[in-house]
């Protein structure tokens, strides 16, 4: 077995596990704790995946940014009247019948996929080996020259929206 295997085998029994913990744990704050180590196992996954844009982008995104504000905002508010915030599972039996009905839709999905006609798949096999390359640089240049526009235009939207929650967060506060 090879060391990339191993590394795969390791992210995904840490996601596993972790994710486990966020449903099964009644304490908030430590399943937001056990949800950053979800996140970090998801993008090191991306990363042996050789996708290492959307990689760092999880990382900015989930663990950098909506994971800290939710960890900060549940120790700002863990305690209410006095009393630890805990989750309760009510739903449990409809959660396993979700998840089951999800597995057996991913396993039917997976098992009519023909991954051996996928271009990249043949090339690979004919050609010799796959040659990993950065995306980071190639995305950064279309962003920066073909999709100027729709990027500025997505970073005035987000400016819009953080500004009209500020807004609106002031107006409650008065």
């Amino acid at each position: 077995m090879e060391f990339a295997q191993l590394l795969f085998y390791f992210f995904s029994g840490l996601i596993v596990i972790s994710a486990l913990v966020v449903l099964f744990t009644p304490n908030v704050l430590y399943a937001a704790f056990s949800l950053i180590f979800t996140f970090l196992g998801v993008a090191a996954v991306y990363v042996l995946a050789g996708a290492d844009f959307i990689a760092i982008t999880q990382i900015i995104v989930y663990v950098g940014g909506i994971l800290v504000l939710m960890v900060f905002g549940l120790m700002l508010t863990n305690k209410i009247d006095g009393r630890a915030v805990v989750t309760r599972n009510h739903n449990v039996f409809f959660g396993v019948i979700a998840g089951a009905l999800m597995l057996l839709v991913l396993l039917l999905s997976i098992s009519t996929v023909n991954f051996m006609g996928l271009d990249w798949v043949q090339s690979a096999l004919h050609g010799g080996e796959v040659v990993r390359l950065s995306t980071i640089q190639a995305i950064g240049i279309l962003m920066m020259s073909r999709y100027i526009l729709p990027f500025e235009l997505a970073g005035i939207l987000l400016l819009i929206a953080l500004i009209g929650s500020a807004f609106i967060a002031k107006q409650q506060a008065d």
